[in-house]
């Protein structure tokens, strides 16, 4: 009778643990249909119920495969020396439009992408104060090479913001001017240097402006010098490529925790950054506290805030910003000064008539901010670039509750995808000659630049997140190319292909050689 009793508990235990295990196996197995089915085809109806069209999603990986395979091939070749260069940048996004139009749907892994390509409706988006519209939750192993205040939202980037806002301006940006002077002394003196006996020398001129442009970051955000932080830009350099690859990938929960190769160097590279940040911060902290630096750069600004009363910024937090500045004011900068060589090289008019203006206006001394504000060819060379050449070639915004833009009604979970460079180059907001250079369209002014006077110019996003760093990157635009004319003429070498790509940034993908000329 004891061993009936006993048998019937084991069994009805077993049964019971089989029922629970079938139902968290239920429970699993309609979360997973939910995330990798049953979500992205609900959303994809609500969009094109509304008359948009685009891809259909395709399980797992939606339209990732197809829009690798179609970089691969646009880069695979160069192209023409002309500025057409959306098919090569974006082909993905490029035949969408061609197919569907401005306002379109597609799918990376998962989640839907509504591309927006109208310039009114990307200004309601960018210009949105509600909190509608955050920054896409990213892939972990995508967040290692920044979590500084451009991937921060809510309450959280208010707060951020405001406590970064004083380095940028403009009684600071001043103030830095000499130092940005200094590092382009040491660029034009590196330079004639180079140039051989014949009066000429090749040179790739992207490494250079990269390098340039790491001085002039360390010198202004850290007190210190190009050498000290060059190990961190090549670090981080290596940490974008890897990025890049973690965003190209698909992702699954967990799989930053395999101890795979690139995983590894992933976080080894991370501890080396922080590390090297760690013993710069030491450092200004023991200088501050013997009166031997001020807070004046961004890294002084940063530890003031830090020991505010009330304040909950940690180091953990300066070193993220660290990282951002570092990264996303190098690669800005130096990959549109680079650009702007490039189309000044093609285009010798106009870089006769910047050269013109600098040497009228300046003479042989550097610029300080007064000079530089009186520049109007150069600025427009400038602006020009730009907009030919954004170095962010497309914005990135996630819905996160029911939203009306314009006609339409996006839900929650909705990638939005807002392409600069599209944008930048559609006639009609420019007109027929929008894939030519032509300065002489800012001669009025960014907000008379193109067609009906609608703004279709966001190089550095716009509205609420408009990028902090805007006037910092154009004083040292116009700094370095108004020296560089002084000094030097140039021409494209005839190694020089053209062939625009991106790595986070817009770049030439096969270098930048140009034929220097001292004048």
């Amino acid at each position: 009778m004891f061993l009936k009793e006993s048998t019937m508990e084991v069994s009805i235990f077993t049964a019971l643990a089989l029922s629970s295990l079938l139902l968290i196996v239920s429970f699993i197995a309609m979360k997973v249909y939910n995330c990798l089915w049953w979500k992205p085809k609900m959303l994809e109806k609500q969009l094109k119920q509304q008359g948009i069209g685009g891809t259909s999603y395709k399980f797992l990986h939606g339209d990732r495969l197809l829009m690798l395979e179609l970089i691969k091939e646009a880069w695979s070749k160069p192209m023409s020396l002309n500025h057409s260069i959306v098919p090569r940048v974006n082909p993905f996004y490029n035949q969408l439009v061609q197919k569907y139009g401005k306002v379109c749907v597609s799918y990376i892994g998962t989640r839907p992408s509504l591309m927006i390509g109208k310039a009114e409706l990307m200004k309601q988006i960018l210009n949105d104060k509600n909190g509608h519209f955050h920054k896409p939750p990213q892939n972990p192993l995508v967040d290692l090479l920044t979590q500084g205040l451009t991937t921060l939202d809510g309450g959280k980037w208010a707060k951020r913001r405001r406590l970064i806002a004083p380095a940028f301006l403009h009684q600071k940006l001043q103030g830095m001017v000499p130092e940005f002077a200094a590092s382009c002394c040491n660029l034009i003196d590196r330079w004639k240097k180079l140039i051989s006996l014949e009066g000429q020398s090749e040179i790739d001129i992207h490494p250079e402006l990269h390098s340039l442009s790491a001085d002039v970051i360390t010198r202004t955000g850290f007190g210190s010098s190009y050498k000290e932080g060059k190990k961190i830009f090549e670090l981080q350099k290596e940490q974008a490529v890897l990025a890049i690859q973690a965003f190209e990938s698909l992702y699954l929960p967990g799989l930053r925790f395999l101890p795979t190769k690139k995983n590894r160097r992933r976080y080894e590279v991370d501890s080396e950054i922080k590390a090297m940040f760690r013993d710069i911060i030491s450092k200004k902290q023991r200088a501050m506290q013997e009166g031997k630096s001020g807070s004046g750069d961004l890294l002084g600004l940063l530890l003031q805030c830090k020991e505010e009363k009330g304040n909950d910024m940690t180091i953990e937090d300066v070193i993220e910003e660290c990282k951002l500045f570092y990264f996303a004011g190098q690669e800005t900068t130096a990959n549109w000064l680079t650009w702007t060589l490039i189309l000044l090289s093609m285009h010798p008019d106009w870089q006769d008539k910047a050269r013109q203006e600098v040497v009228q206006i300046c003479g042989k001394t550097a610029p300080n901010v007064e000079i530089l504000s009186r520049l109007k060819i150069v600025t427009m060379v400038l602006y020009e670039v730009l907009r030919l050449y954004p170095p962010v070639v497309e914005m990135l915004r996630y819905s996160v509750q029911t939203t009306k833009v314009g006609d339409i009604t996006i839900p929650p979970g909705i990638e939005i995808v807002l392409p600069t460079l599209m944008l930048h180059h559609d006639s009609e907001y420019w007109g027929d000659d929008a894939d030519e250079f032509n300065p002489e369209r800012f001669a009025e002014g960014v907000s008379k630049a193109s067609k009906d006077q609608l703004l279709a110019f966001y190089p550095f996003g716009w509205g609420p997140r408009i990028c902090l760093g805007q006037s910092f990157a154009i004083i040292e635009a116009k700094l370095a190319l108004a020296m560089i004319l002084q000094h030097f003429s140039f021409n494209l070498s005839p190694s020089y292909t053209h062939a625009p790509h991106t790595i986070l940034t817009l770049q030439p993908q096969l270098g930048a050689p140009i034929i220097l000329q001292p004048i």
